[in-house]
């Protein structure tokens, strides 16, 4: 199906040409929800401590950083322009938000990041950059010019509080107008310069990299028990030169981590506790007056189950990843909670059909998930 906001191509067509390969501009095909902050909401949004906020601003050719909690009196005496306010996740505190995110969910949901809104005066923007992740940029109110250059080996500006491109040299330049939407792949540097009080919403994508999922791994065979043994050096000799490390210790050490064996299996279970593991800002909201079990098993006969924005369930074959763990439910419960993992959302009938209700009681009272009224 062809997608407007896509330019008229289909989610196929987008990735098939696009995807990790060139960037895309799509004129007025978007049309943002209703709901979405003004600028008094998004400060009371950054005064908030479990918030991740920033504030950027240019003077001449040095920039400087801050990072929120933002107390109101200073977003409030901010200049006339060169600044930019960003605030993350903003779809963890705003159902439009998540709604808006969830349109992007021809790509896997472990790939998806978050909402990104940036408020900037005139002359604001975070400098010329790249991103190691794919990013949509979708204008709001006002307008922003951005220029960009094809992906190379840049070199960053030393002592910047970014990191922000030395040796920009744009080769394309666009206005982005309310309703634009472009596309950027990993790796190509782009600055962004509002004309005007403007507004972006930046889709965020995710990708493990191989450092963080070495020390995942690390700390998973650490919880599953390393092998361990203590050294000993019986018949040891007076030391020559004390600050030497000796053959024999070498030798221990590489016996030791030589017994360290994971299988394909332990990097399934690694990859899907990874993938969603919640950032650390994120909190939940377990209800203020939890119903009693048997009201909730009841109620889940003729609701909607919808899951939490912070919260991320994955699966891959009969094993499901929430928030970090796994387990695996019976057979005849795993499609229907595939079904909850895929939209996110699911008549709570058939799940309790399906004998999900214990589970599902504990995921409530945990605040991962919440009920609706029924369609």
């Amino acid at each position: 199906m062809r997608q407007r906001w896509l330019g008229g191509l289909s989610a196929r067509e987008f990735l098939r040409r696009h995807w990790q390969k060139r960037p895309l501009l799509a004129r007025a095909g978007w049309t943002l929800p209703a709901g979405l902050p003004d600028a008094a909401r998004l400060r009371s949004l950054a005064a908030r401590d479990h918030v991740e906020s920033r504030l950027v601003m240019r003077h001449g050719e040095r920039w400087s950083l801050e990072h929120g909690p933002f107390p109101g009196a200073r977003l409030e005496r901010l200049p006339a322009g060169d600044w930019t306010l960003l605030v993350n996740g903003l779809n963890l505190h705003l159902a439009c938000a998540e709604r808006m995110l969830r349109r992007f969910d021809f790509v896997p949901q472990a790939r998806l990041d978050d909402v990104m809104v940036s408020l900037a005066a005139p002359g604001g923007g975070v400098g010329p950059h790249f991103d190691s992740y794919d990013v949509f940029l979708l204008q709001g109110p006002g307008r922003r010019i951005w220029r960009l250059e094809r992906a190379r080996r840049f070199r960053l500006l030393a002592g910047a509080p970014l990191q922000q491109i030395a040796d920009f040299d744009p080769d394309e330049e666009y206005l982005l107008e309310p309703g634009d939407l472009l596309y950027l792949p990993p790796g190509w540097g782009h600055d962004g310069v509002a004309l005007e009080p403007s507004w972006t919403y930046s889709i965020g994508f995710r990708a493990p990299r191989g450092a963080e999922l070495s020390l995942a791994l690390l700390d998973y065979l650490h919880e599953r028990g390393l092998p361990d043994a203590e050294y000993r050096d019986p018949g040891l000799m007076p030391a020559a030169r004390p600050a030497q490390i000796g053959s024999r210790m070498i030798e221990f050490a590489r016996r030791v981590t030589r017994r360290i064996r994971w299988t394909e299996r332990d990097v399934r279970r690694l990859l899907g506790r990874h993938l969603t593991l919640p950032k650390p800002q994120v909190t939940f909201r377990p209800p203020r007056r939890p119903l009693a079990r048997g009201v909730f098993l009841r109620r889940l006969a003729r609701s909607e189950l919808a899951l939490d924005p912070g919260a991320l369930l994955l699966y891959r074959g009969a094993r499901f990843f929430l928030n970090g763990e796994d387990f695996v439910p019976r057979a005849a419960q795993r499609r229907a909670l595939a079904a909850l993992a895929d939209r996110r959302r699911s008549a709570g009938a058939g799940l309790a059909r399906a004998g999900l209700g214990s589970l599902l009681y504990a995921w409530y009272r945990s605040g991962f998930l919440r009920l609706e009224p029924g369609a």
